[in-house]
């Protein structure tokens, strides 16, 4: 009986161990998981990490050179704090926000239209830009005469294409109920804003939303594209930082502020968007 005790008691015991050893570990990959990240860590670390997308927006290479309105800024973020940009690439808004709560990376630098739920989760810079999003279809002259669509109205039934996480779903959501109709919205995971105005162009598609400057710009070697029904009003649209790092976010725009005091941002700006 006795040694059958021990070996209960053993037994027991070993659970127990195993038990905290497992609540343990949880407990040190969350603390990894939450371990703050604001300014002083980056100071120290001398690298501020960034994601955007790989677009003329964001960040591209031409010939041998970096170029991209995101990454410039961020160059002359550089220069004025010191630290190194590091940068990474993602086409998906979703997944740029998950590698920002992971701390995988310190901003979200992207023109993103700001919503009181994204306030709720997040913090953001003051204003990069101010844009709208655009309908782009094909003029009448490119479809067989059919005239654009002017009347959001008439997007009821219609079938709309975003890039896969554009913050544009969010407003064609808004859009159907205020039509009260149906907008069927794909979110296509392979293109980006560029190339599904490439696709409307050919006739692969019929209707594409995207951000006003990038239409713009997309159309300038597309005339057979229609841009001036408007799909949203003018939104402010900044960078995306955690919330639990207030201090970079204070320097992001005290430099912010310096870059547009300076000139500098008003060059970069008018680079890529005039």
């Amino acid at each position: 009986m006795k040694p059958k005790r021990l070996l209960v008691a053993y037994a027991t015991l070993l659970l127990i161990v195993i038990m905290l050893m497992i609540s343990l570990g949880r407990r040190v990959r969350t603390e990894r998981k939450v371990a703050p990240r604001d300014y002083p860590e980056i100071q120290a670390e001398g690298i501020l990490r960034i994601v955007t997308e790989y677009n003329q927006s964001g960040y591209y290479i031409s010939g041998d050179t970096s170029l991209g309105f995101q990454y410039e800024l961020c160059q002359a973020i550089s220069q004025l704090s010191g630290l190194e940009i590091q940068s990474h690439l993602e086409m998906s808004l979703a997944k740029s926000f998950e590698r920002l709560s992971n701390n995988e990376c310190d901003i979200i630098a992207m023109n993103i239209p700001i919503t009181s739920e994204m306030r709720e989760n997040y913090l953001f810079t003051d204003p990069i830009v101010l844009d709208k999003q655009v309908l782009v279809q094909r003029t009448a002259e490119a479809n067989g005469g059919q005239a654009p669509i002017r009347n959001q109205l008439d997007l009821a039934q219609k079938t709309l294409y975003i890039p896969k996480d554009s913050p544009a779903l969010l407003r064609l959501r808004n859009l159907q109920d205020e039509i009260g109709d149906t907008i069927y919205v794909i979110e296509d995971e392979l293109y980006s804003s560029e190339q599904l105005m490439i696709m409307v162009a050919k006739g692969d598609i019929d209707y594409a939303v995207c951000d006003q400057r990038i239409a713009k710009r997309t159309q300038e070697k597309l005339p057979r594209l229609d841009i001036r029904t408007d799909i949203s009003f003018t939104q402010l649209q900044s960078w995306a930082i955690r919330e639990t790092s207030p201090i970079l976010l204070d320097s992001l725009n005290s430099w912010l502020r310096q870059l547009k005091a300076n000139g500098r941002y008003e060059e970069i700006y008018k680079r890529y968007y005039e």
